[in-house]
């Protein structure tokens, strides 16, 4: 099991770099379908804009795994008296961590303006609240690059609420092997599964069971795989592991799930799960969520019969910026080669 970092950090590099908020993933579902159509699965996408990896096992039986291509995002809400722009949120992006930060707005029509989150109160030479009012939805705003000063200046340039606005990834690969980004969640997850993918073509790797592969684009609202369009007997869903409290996992291990908020995940698969990782010696850590749901919530909760376990690499300042290791991924990678194909 060698797993390829350079792989994963290149096409970690690529689709972070894509704008994919939820309900806005076509680009980068595009690019990861050509990464994966480059390596000769079969793939289709499913009308919501899921992609599908078919992958052909040994047996009869099929499996599934899934990551979301879809981040964390804004919409345009409306328009303020000075021109500038109200948003409302896509997820549960943290929003004091996007004071100041720098976003694109795509409207309907093709066209992309740039602009800046900014406070309602972003001068600390003007008001006297600009380090204390809070950092909401209330009390924050777009400012475009655009000579507008009214909101009839801004209705002109074709904007209108609903259209996206897609804040920076920042993303930094330290020498020191540290993967700084938004988006880690869940872009990290895809990655590696990509490079998995890769390994088993290049190895010529034959799953013990058929896999389903499933790159989900509405996780982040709470509905991204409740279709599954196979029928399957387990799902594994890859997605971050959460660090911080009373909480084992670090941004060196890949995380085991054993409950979130959906409730317990199966008990014997993910038993299966820590025993693989606990046979090759991998670094990895049993957590629990309480503020956290999966795909795999997700699928059952729309009524998909199969067991389902949660597994990921641990990614610190989740929903803000995000930070982990190759060491995270390459844990997770390693606890997946294990469960698929041994």
């Amino acid at each position: 099991m060698n797993f390829n970092g350079e792989f994963f950090k290149g096409v970690l590099g690529e689709i972070l770099a894509i704008d994919s908020p939820t309900g806005f993933t076509k680009a980068a579902v595009a690019k990861v379908k050509e990464i994966v159509d480059g390596m000769g699965y079969e793939t289709s996408v499913t009308k919501k804009g899921n992609l599908i990896v078919s992958v052909k096992g040994k047996s009869d039986r099929t499996v599934g795994i899934s990551a979301h291509i879809d981040t964390l995002g804004l919409v345009v809400r409306g328009y303020r008296g000075d021109g500038t722009l109200t948003f409302s949120k896509v997820g549960g992006s943290i929003l004091p961590t996007l004071d100041g930060e720098y976003c694109k707005v795509y409207t309907r029509w093709g066209k992309v303006y740039t602009g800046t989150i900014l406070s309602n109160s972003p001068s600390s030479h003007v008001y006297t609240d600009a380090g204390s009012v809070a950092r909401d939805d209330k009390n924050m705003h777009v400012k475009l690059d655009v000579e507008t000063d009214s909101k009839e200046q801004t209705q002109k340039l074709d904007i209108l609420p609903g259209d996206f606005i897609c804040y920076e990834p920042k993303t930094v690969f330290t020498d020191t092997g540290f993967l700084k980004s938004r988006f880690l969640d869940d872009k990290m997850s895809v990655s590696i599964i990509l490079a998995l993918l890769k390994h088993f073509k290049d190895n010529n790797i034959t799953p013990e069971h058929n896999v389903c592969v499933i790159f989900s684009t509405y996780e982040e609202v709470g509905h991204g795989m409740a279709h599954l369009p196979v029928e399957v007997d387990e799902f594994v869903a890859v997605d971050m592991g959460c660090i911080g409290d009373d909480l084992s996992c670090t941004e060196f291990d890949v995380s085991i799930c054993a409950k979130d908020s959906s409730g317990p995940y199966d008990y014997e698969l993910t038993t299966r799960l820590i025993d693989l990782a606990k046979g090759a010696n991998l670094n990895f850590a049993v957590d629990i969520y309480p503020m956290y749901g999966s795909d795999v919530s997700a699928a059952q909760r729309a009524g998909n019969d199969m067991k389902g376990a949660l597994i990921g690499p641990g990614v610190a300042a989740s929903h803000g910026m995000e930070r982990s290791h190759i060491k995270a991924a390459e844990n997770t990678w390693k606890l997946l080669h294990l469960y698929l194909a041994k």
